[in-house]
């Protein structure tokens, strides 16, 4: 007895939204990994320049 396409737990078209959907999830989380790279670069740069900027006590 064949059973219907419903019953096998997996619906054709739930899969490309499942895709979508986890595509834009890595792509929002790769995006937040890079802001906060440029961040911490950027604090850095400022704190390297600032360090640089003191006087050397004698």
């Amino acid at each position: 007895m064949p059973r219907p396409s419903s019953a096998l737990g997996f619906d054709g078209r739930s899969a490309p939204v499942a895709l979508s959907r986890l595509t834009h999830v890595v792509a929002s989380r790769l995006a937040i990994g890079g802001l906060s790279l440029c961040l911490i670069v950027a604090l850095a740069v400022l704190s390297i320049e600032v360090a640089t900027a003191m006087p050397v006590p004698a």
